[in-house]
């Protein structure tokens, strides 16, 4: 169990998150209107969106299949009744003074999310909800200095708001959790899970207690839009809340605001209760009811799901659940692995892709889909070290060429002359010239300094610059020090 240590011992951190995951849809929840991330301002908002006198909702069928696709995924009950509520407050960006989400009956229910953890050990946390809404609309403050501008473009775009239990006891779960949440949309194509476009954003709950006592008063970060942050504010929260009740204070309820410059979090708001927001059946819209066979179909296209995949990973492949975890991690790592692995082995497969290519993608700043030697391009380069074509040190050489020009392995072996040298007589002659050039070490060796090895095999490969068959180096260097 992870804790906090205080000045009164040690304290538990209990977090729970509400994740709004924008749907992948051409239209808007309730309208025909595009939802295209970077349009112009007020470019993509209809009569609807900007909730014109006498504009009347119409429910989007595929943002529905997309909830659906989403719970099931999420190993959740697919509530087949399902009822759209108003939840009434004010703000300039929110046209019609209210929004339309869901309540007491939303389309999905209890579920779960397996989270990854970096010690390799894994736990389970529980999913409460997941209901439709729409989003409300953006207010621009920095465009004028007395004036704020309102774009609607996203006034209306279909959310899935994702409430967890309140299951996690470190930022270390919190960010895993986002990042496997994220994977799951991704695999299903459900949301982009782009944080940085606001298509995921989360609000973060927090509160803090003395080990086996009951729950804290817990504070909501809004809006927190990535998974860095989501650490850090609840890393700060928590040291806030402990310092407070230890020096005599209690914790208000209340919303709070992550400062991404400070690094802390501020008060926005005290904390309305959900009966302030006075929820009521939308009259404009039916009930929701879904046929139980539609749902088994959708159930039937699901894709192979990142826990599945790691599975079959790691029994086909003999992978270990490490390096199975990192490559099922996205969707688009896996497809590469798979494609890399096909008819090879699988575990060299696994350390070029998990160790050469995401490392020099890391430092570049890429993602695997720009990456600039591709998936057969790799397998080609371990093909040339399968057949004894080059060394696994020249192979690296080789790949850093690829990576920087897009070239084929082959190509570059034979430009640059670095095919391995496999002729018996000629590592033979190599090595017969260094034993020569090191008469006193030869001597050395032979009386018992065994770890003087090393150093004729690093000999014999600066003679061949590297080319020499290592295996055969070895064989050969044996029978004459030993002979």
């Amino acid at each position: 169990m992870s804790y906090i240590q205080g000045e009164t011992g040690d304290w538990e951190v209990v977090i729970g998150l509400e994740v709004h995951a924008q749907v992948i849809s051409n239209a808007k929840l309730f309208s025909g209107s595009a939802t295209e991330f970077g349009a112009a301002p007020n470019s993509q908002v209809s009569f609807v969106d900007a909730a014109f006198p006498g504009m009347l909702p119409v429910i989007n069928e595929y943002c529905v299949e997309q909830a659906v696709r989403t719970g099931l995924g999420l190993k959740a009950q697919i509530n087949l009744n399902s009822v759209f509520d108003r939840k009434n407050y004010f703000y300039a960006d929110l046209p019609q003074g209210y929004q339309i989400s869901q309540f007491l009956q939303p389309i999905v229910g209890k579920g779960e999310i397996v989270l990854d953890l970096p010690d390799g050990t894994s736990r389970t946390v529980g999913v409460t909800r997941l209901h439709l809404e729409q989003d409300a609309g953006k207010s621009l403050h920095d465009q004028h200095p007395s004036k704020t501008y309102i774009d609607l473009n996203r006034s209306g775009v279909a959310l899935m708001e994702i409430v967890s239990e309140p299951d996690m006891r470190s930022s270390e779960e919190a960010g895993a959790y986002v990042r496997k949440l994220r994977s799951i949309l991704r695999y299903l194509g459900t949301c982009d899970g782009n944080m940085e476009e606001g298509s995921m954003r989360c609000d973060v709950n927090v509160s803090v207690r003395k080990p086996g006592d009951p729950f804290g008063t817990r504070c909501e970060i809004k809006n927190v839009n990535s998974i860095r942050f989501v650490m850090q504010a609840i890393e700060y929260e928590a040291r806030r809340q402990i310092e407070i009740i230890e020096e005599g204070g209690k914790i208000d309820q209340e919303t709070r605001l992550w400062d991404t410059t400070k690094f802390v979090t501020r008060s926005m708001r005290s904390k309305e209760e959900a009966h302030d927001y006075r929820y009521f059946p939308d009259p404009d819209l039916l009930p929701l009811e879904l046929d139980a066979d539609w749902v088994e179909d959708i159930k039937k296209s699901l894709p192979e799901l990142p826990d599945d995949k790691k599975a079959r990973f790691i029994e086909d492949y003999k992978l270990s659940v490490y390096d199975a975890g990192v490559l099922v991690s996205e969707k688009s790592k896996a497809d590469y692995f798979e494609a890399v692995a096909k008819g090879r082995d699988p575990k060299l497969a696994s350390n070029w892709v998990t160790g050469e290519l995401f490392g020099y993608l890391n430092k570049a700043g890429k993602e695997i889909e720009e990456s600039p030697v591709s998936a057969e391009n790799l397998g080609g380069l371990i093909d040339l070290i399968a057949d004894n074509t080059i060394s696994g040190r020249i192979a690296k050489e080789v790949f850093e060429t690829m990576f920087e020009t897009g070239e084929k392995a082959a190509d570059i072996v034979e430009k640059k002359g670095l095919r391995q040298v496999t002729d018996t007589s000629a590592i033979e002659g190599s090595i017969d010239a260094v034993l020569a050039a090191n008469p006193d070490k030869v001597a050395e060796f032979r009386s018992g300094k065994d770890k003087l090895f090393g150093f004729f095999v690093g000999q014999v490969m600066k003679a061949t610059q590297g080319k020499a068959n290592p295996a055969m180096v070895n064989e050969i260097l044996t029978k004459k020090l030993k002979g």
